[in-house]
């Protein structure tokens, strides 16, 4: 039989908070928990028990904690935890004070920057008084086109202090991506930066931000971050000020947190789009907070005074994810630009310089290291790194021989998985338990995760459906504009009725870990990021030559590519300049993860009788897999045009 591949010493394991919880659920709740097994076991059985238990521990600052853990917990959507509660999710991320820094910046090699807690509090403070004298209530939507830089932290807090809605972008989405996810929630208030820097290059953000808010006629307030320059120039942002000038005069005092309900909406965050615009999720803040609280503190082991890095951007959930890290008094290290800028080390080398904890990136990145030749093991000392965390796509068994043998021995590698959809992860970290090559460790606590056949049977060893079986607090509190649920219940709900379907197609272990193989559905997962194939074909059907196209994600390199097929007009041949056309219409109009790295002239575009197209049977095609209910296709013979396609070439 294998060895793990890690197994924490008894000292680090007896220095855990997960054993401190283990500890205190023995002596409080009388549960005879001998390990994660048992808690695990527990969380499920007694759920009521575990997140009332889990509050406690977390910490959490309320107002009024109400008398009931959970409502209608046999309804699934429907459940409410902590129904009589009243808090902020800000007040919780701002609770530590003092000079100690809250956040440290990289904004490539370009800007540094450090903020205490005191400072974020005072700008937080400022952020949340600016948008009360503009009227601003809770309900409202603030939106950020926005870097992944410290302003945008104290401005989703100040606008969670208020009670408003933050949603967020990163700069790399052109006008047509903003459009189609603020276009849709009606932001009051657009926060952007001047721009940004990437490789090495600076990258202007107000050009778009204009195009966008000519578009966007809901919003009555726009503020300008200056961060790629100290002046920048705001005439194309009629109205637009600056931060400092909406901020400044509403500083100096303490931050006033409005106590709302558990369920109060704090984020919306965007599906992919893979049937039409992308998909607005709502989450709420209480679930959001003891979530996370859960996972830093219990399955990352964030302690007050650590130092916690995750490698996102403001367009992705684990920015969302990194910060409610405050809310353990752990320091945020942020980093914007390029991981490979000047080259592969910047990450170690910002690990090293400000004595990380934890580092958080994606599998691509480890894998992008492995290719590159590097081997921080002998180049960084990475003496203060406690666990490393991998998300985005599934980590590869060689990822996890990379990180042991070229980054560093004694380390936690925690790969873990979930979604925007639950704004947190179905499977993850456990500190105390050892870590097999190739296996996410294990289910996270509270949440009843099992692997579901086709018939809706739960399996084992055998690859199947994700599933949830219970309500857990950060299920979403609704899609917006889907006042009967219906969109919601469709998403999740409509395959197995009354278990959470989440389309990701996995395998339980022996060791009760997990093994993902990606997604189960149509949605493109390159690198990490769930793209919709109806943001690409929204772009590449307006070019002339293209009469209609197919895209789909292929395995590839152990990540996830983009091939594009396209049906030209007749007598028309794609040249390199039509798709270099093709590529500049995506990227100017969405970001550069949605341009394909293929792009494959077809005669035929298989459709279903209804005259839907058929992504899925392509792709199955495309990985020589078995084409079920061909009986459904309109044209079944169009299939054979991919047939030869499963080998694409670079």
């Amino acid at each position: 039989m294998s060895s793990p591949l890690w197994v924490p010493s008894p000292e680090r394991r007896a220095r855990t908070n997960m054993t401190a919880f283990i500890e205190r659920v023995r002596e409080r709740c009388g549960v005879p928990v001998a390990g994660y097994e048992d808690l695990y076991a527990w969380s499920l059985r007694e759920p009521f028990r575990f997140w009332d238990a889990m509050w406690d521990f977390g910490g959490i600052v309320a107002s009024q904690r109400g008398d009931r853990v959970v409502e209608d917990f046999d309804r699934m959507p429907g459940a409410r935890f902590f129904p009589g509660a009243r808090l902020n999710f800000a007040e919780n991320a701002l609770r530590r004070k003092g000079s100690d820094p809250a956040m440290i910046f990289h904004g490539e090699d370009r800007v540094r920057d450090t903020w205490s807690f005191d400072r974020l509090h005072e700008e937080a403070a400022g952020f949340a008084g600016a948008l009360r004298a503009m009227g601003i209530r809770p309900g409202d939507r603030v939106a950020g086109y926005v870097p992944n830089i410290p302003h945008a932290i104290a401005a989703a807090l100040g606008a969670a202090a208020v009670g408003a809605v933050w949603s967020s972008c990163s700069p790399d989405f052109g006008v047509q991506g903003l459009l189609d996810r603020f276009g849709q929630i009606e932001p009051r208030v657009f926060v952007c930066a001047d721009g940004y820097f990437y490789g090495g290059r600076q990258f202007d953000s107000i050009a778009r931000a204009s195009e966008a808010l000519r578009r966007l006629p809901s919003v009555e307030h726009t503020i300008v971050i200056p961060y790629a320059s100290a002046d920048p120039d705001l005439r194309p942002l009629p109205g637009a000020r600056v931060w400092d000038e909406v901020t400044g005069p509403h500083r100096g005092t303490a931050c006033v947190f409005e106590q709302l309900p558990f369920d109060h909406p704090l984020y919306v965050m965007y599906s992919s789009g893979t049937t039409g615009v992308p998909k607005c999720i709502v989450h709420g803040a209480g679930g959001t907070l003891i979530q996370h609280l859960k996972e830093h503190q219990l399955h990352c082991d964030i302690h007050p005074g650590d130092r916690v890095f995750y490698f996102t951007t403001c367009g992705w959930m684990m920015w969302n994810w990194l910060v409610t890290v405050l809310a353990s008094g752990a320091t945020l290290l942020l980093y914007d630009g390029s991981p490979f800028h000047p080259d592969g080390n910047v990450l170690f080398d910002f690990a090293d310089e400000t004595g990380m904890t934890l580092f958080g990136t994606s599998a691509k990145f480890i894998d992008a290291v492995a290719k590159a030749g590097l081997k921080p093991i002998d180049t960084h000392r990475l003496d203060t790194v406690r666990t490393m965390t991998s998300t985005g796509s599934p980590l590869a068994p060689e990822g996890f021989d990379f990180v042991y043998q070229s980054i560093k021995q004694d380390i936690h590698l925690a790969s873990i998985s979930g979604g925007t959809d639950i704004i947190s992860c179905f499977v993850g970290g456990n500190p105390i338990g050892p870590v097999w090559r190739g296996e996410i460790q294990a289910r996270a606590l509270g949440m009843a995760v099992e692997v579901f056949d086709d018939q809706g049977r739960p399996v084992r060893q055998q690859p199947g459906e994700l599933v949830c079986t219970m309500p857990f607090p950060s299920m979403p509190v609704g899609f917006w504009n889907d006042p009967d649920g219906r969109k919601y219940h469709a998403a999740y709900f409509e395959r197995f009725p009354g278990v959470w379907t989440h389309g990701d197609w996995v395998e339980l272990t022996g060791h009760d870990g997990m093994i993902i193989y990606g997604r189960s559905d149509a949605v493109l997962n390159p690198g990490g990021v769930r793209i919709g194939t109806a943001e690409i074909y929204r772009q590449v059907e307006q070019l002339p030559e293209i009469v209609e196209s197919l895209v789909i994600g292929q395995r590839w390199d152990g990540d996830e590519r983009i091939v594009l097929f396209v049906r030209l007009r007749e007598g028309l041949v794609l040249d390199q300049a039509l798709q270099d056309r093709i590529r500049h219409q995506i990227r100017e109009n969405t970001t550069p993860r949605h341009v394909p790295a293929r792009i494959v002239q077809v005669p035929e575009i298989p459709r279903t009788r209804s005259g839907k197209i058929v992504e899925l049977a392509v792709r199955d095609v495309v990985h020589g897999r078995e084409v079920r209910n061909r009986e459904a296709l309109a044209n079944p013979e169009a299939l054979e045009h991919f047939r030869d396609r499963v080998e694409l070439g670079e």
